[in-house]
């Protein structure tokens, strides 16, 4: 868990890490592979197999449902994925039942349960989730929490979150103050 007051670059980390950002100095390395040196065209597709990201607002295709957002990334990717287990991801997040909707008739919580969905569907080996919560009620923030736990052990994944959130920074001992 990363914690900070505004401006302090947990956002910036993040993008860092996954690799939206390049480094100025130095260099950022995944699972031994420096992504911070990989083309475009390859660190999309890295990306996309290993990385799931939640960012603070969700971003869609809007043309596109839900479901087909979901399947998006692992197509671009190559990475062979299941519409039944983006529908799984789904229904874990009590979301399922808006699979066919467009990304526009959902309300800002129903589209952060789907980022959330989408970015740990294809049990990435890195989850990055800036302030995955903020726009939850209690209940289904606790959902969110205790998904994302439980997808970072059951694919042995490292989770990273940025948060400002009470109810996440109680639950994670691993925390590092900017």
């Amino acid at each position: 868990m990363i914690l900070g007051e505004s401006g302090k670059g947990k956002t910036t980390l993040l993008h860092l890490l996954a690799g939206m950002l390049r480094p100025s100095d130095g260099h950022v390395a995944i699972n031994e592979t420096i992504t911070s040196s990989l083309s475009g065209a390859a660190l999309d597709h890295f990306r996309g197999k290993n990385i799931g990201i939640i960012f603070q607002t969700a971003h869609f295709v809007n043309s596109l449902n839900v479901l087909d957002n979901m399947m998006l990334a692992p197509f671009l990717s190559g990475k062979v994925s299941s519409r039944d287990d983006a529908k799984r991801a789904l229904e874990r997040l009590n979301i399922g039942h808006k699979a066919k909707s467009m990304p526009a008739d959902l309300s800002v919580g129903e589209q952060q349960r789907v980022a959330i969905a989408r970015a740990i569907f294809n049990n990435p080996s890195v989850i990055l989730a800036d302030e995955p919560t903020s726009a939850l009620d209690d209940r289904n923030a606790d959902e969110v929490i205790l998904l994302l736990e439980e997808q970072a052990a059951k694919s042995r994944a490292s989770l990273v979150i940025v948060t400002h959130d009470k109810r996440m920074k109680d639950r994670f001992n691993k925390q590092v103050v900017l």
